[in-house]
């Protein structure tokens, strides 16, 4: 299939954490996880794909306070924690929003994400996804994850879909939308 098409087809960007919309290290003090640092181009592209009407969610291996924190803050519903298998995780999404794997987007880094990349229409890849990761992906960011890779994936996305002139024009336009970054 021609990536144009997959990418024309796509109605929910699912996303790993650690990797994807960090860097990948993990902070921890004597209590436990401290912090992750994410990236305000991906919350705002994140908030341009719902704008449009593009779904988004979250499948994770880990646990972590800061994901609930910031994916409540990206009005991001969907967020499964704790997933040994992500597959279960996206069969669970697809029969929530009725969807086919066609219509499905996931972006990941690492081999755990290798069973729902290989599933879904437009598997993605950060630019520093292990090499098993980017053989196996049709879209690889020139940016590394937690450093705007999320961002340049949904503007791929919405730019075959023909929405992001849109977008630029409502900003052009000073017609911004509320959106935490």
């Amino acid at each position: 299939m021609d990536n144009e098409i997959r990418e024309q087809k796509i109605k929910l960007i699912v996303l790993d954490v650690d990797g994807v919309l960090t860097n990948g290290q993990l902070i921890f003090g004597t209590e436990g996880e401290l912090m992750k640092k994410f990236h305000a181009q991906d919350g705002l592209g994140i908030a341009l794909a719902h704008n449009v009407g593009l779904k988004t969610a979250i499948i994770t291996g880990r646990r972590s306070q800061m994901v609930e924190i910031r994916s409540a803050e990206l009005n991001i519903a969907d967020v499964y924690q704790g997933k040994i298998s992500k597959v279960e995780a996206l069969d669970d999404l697809m029969t929530k929003y009725d969807l086919t794997l066609e219509e499905i987007a996931y972006v990941g880094d690492d081999l755990n994400d290798l069973p729902v990349l290989i599933r879904v229409g437009l598997p993605c890849a950060v630019a520093n996804a292990v090499s098993e990761v980017k053989e196996h992906a049709y879209f690889v960011t020139q940016r590394p994850g937690g450093n705007g890779a999320v961002r340049e994936v949904i503007e791929h996305i919405l730019k075959i879909q023909g929405k992001w002139e849109e977008i630029i024009k409502g900003y052009l336009q000073d017609q911004v939308m509320d959106a935490k970054q």
